[in-house]
């Protein structure tokens, strides 16, 4: 059973700073691409960023988040800096992950951390 398990939201002031990390643990083969989604009150849930050998951004956090990655611990990090009340949301982490190497690729999800800024 693989999980994803996310911690590091909260609550912090417009312009401050937080440090969310994710860990896959389980029995697991690959992972391909990680990354990161938010979903705010009312809103479909988006993606912030990504990373599998590059990284990608959502047009909004440009500049003022930064994906990171940590294959030998299965670890994936996103530096928010800046923050904005407009960035309150719950942030999900995502893989694609394959527990064998003849099994395709499953999409697994953490349980969502929530950020909060204040205005």
């Amino acid at each position: 059973q693989v999980q994803l398990v996310e911690s590091g939201g909260g609550l912090v002031q417009a312009g401050g700073s937080l440090r969310l990390s994710c860990a896959a643990s389980g029995s697991i083969f690959s992972i391909n691409v990680m990354g990161w989604y938010r979903q705010a009150p009312g809103k479909q849930r988006e993606l912030v960023a990504g990373i599998s050998g590059a990284s990608t951004y959502a047009d909004s956090v440009k500049g003022r988040f930064t994906i990171s990655r940590d294959n030998a611990k299965n670890t994936v990090a996103l530096q928010m800096n800046s923050l904005k009340p407009e960035d309150t949301a719950v942030y999900y982490c995502n893989a694609q992950i394959k527990v064998k190497s003849w099994s395709s690729w499953e999409t697994k999800w953490g349980q969502g951390t929530q950020v909060t800024v204040s205005s």
